[in-house]
């Protein structure tokens, strides 16, 4: 006689403050102390990545980076030179909406405080985004070296970094044998299998006037999604709302769009797309989105018209 086994599956979960952010793990395992020495793999991998790429270490690769700008090309591991390559890819793509070099963007031009007032000109302004360039990213894929070419430019990793980091941690509890689970990095997360009640992983989109309401909601099991909106970092400047996104061409905040959510089977793309789009625009956004097979895309505007790419269906 063949005995069923019903072991009981739970959903555990631990947050942890990471990479300058709130990462929340979620793992579908019937052991606690399984999932909790699994969770704390991943969080040992995001610590790792956090050391390669961080700007708030002086010995990151990154600084050195930084620090070498226009002097000579600095020896990276492969796993940094990898991902600034996808970024100028990314790029590339979106015709330099993303780009990593927006480090080199003054942080006095754009505080995003209660101290700011005004905005600047647009002659000043334009003049501090002069540095920005990932086409004066210079790489050597033999010596996997990477060269900033023009003295003052700087790299950061604020806008694939966290995406990055939670594909990674994703990998480590996948390859540890944790068939489901979620890892949020402040709102880009990734899922994958399903809950311990065996109902897919769901998502709310969060309202643009209200973060805590949801206006649709998306089934995401074993999809990433990111978002990026005007209601993170804002000020109001003679009554008008102003992004803490910036356009790296003109270095003045975009305008038209409140909200954008990016879903990828991959987080870093997620991470990577979402502010592109706001730069780009409304239709602009939604055309490239269209053409990149694997991704969906939901924009909300700034009179909350809520506009999709062809393969999503808003409920």
């Amino acid at each position: 006689m063949r005995v069923e086994s019903n072991i009981a599956l739970t959903e555990f979960k631990q947050v942890e403050r990471l990479m300058g952010n709130t990462f929340e793990f979620t793992v579908v395992c019937d052991d606690k102390d399984v999932a909790n020495e699994k969770i704390a793999m991943a969080i040992a991998e995001i610590r790792r990545i956090e050391k390669l790429f961080t700007t708030f270490d002086e010995n990151s690769q990154t600084n050195e980076i930084n620090r070498m700008a226009g002097i000579r090309a600095v020896k990276t591991d492969r796993e940094v030179f990898e991902l600034i390559k996808r970024s100028l890819k990314i790029s590339s793509v979106t015709g330099g909406a993303f780009d990593i070099t927006y480090g080199s963007l003054d942080k006095c031009l754009w505080n995003f405080d209660t101290a700011m007032t005004q905005l600047p000109d647009a002659a000043t302004a334009k003049s501090m985004v002069r540095l920005i360039n990932y086409r004066n990213i210079i790489l050597n894929e033999q010596n996997c070296t990477v060269m900033l070419k023009e003295k003052g430019m700087r790299i950061g990793f604020g806008g694939i970094g966290k995406g990055y980091a939670a594909d990674r941690a994703k990998a480590i509890l996948v390859e540890e044998g944790i068939q489901s689970g979620i890892v949020n990095a402040s709102g880009d997360l990734i899922t994958w299998g399903r809950q311990a009640n065996g109902q897919p992983w769901t998502i709310g989109i969060a309202h643009p006037d209200n973060a805590r309401a949801a206006f649709s909601w998306l089934d995401i099991s074993g999809l990433a999604i990111a978002t990026s909106g005007n209601y993170e970092k804002y000020v109001f400047i003679d009554g008008k709302k102003y992004s803490h996104t910036i356009n790296p061409e003109t270095g003045m905040p975009v305008t038209g769009i409140k909200s954008v959510t990016i879903i990828s089977p991959y987080a870093e793309i997620a991470d990577a797309m979402a502010t592109p789009v706001m730069v780009m625009g409304v239709q602009a956004g939604l055309n490239l989105i269209n053409q990149i097979h694997y991704l969906g895309c939901i924009i909300v505007d700034d009179n909350n018209n809520i506009y999709s790419t062809k393969n999503i269906r808003i409920k």
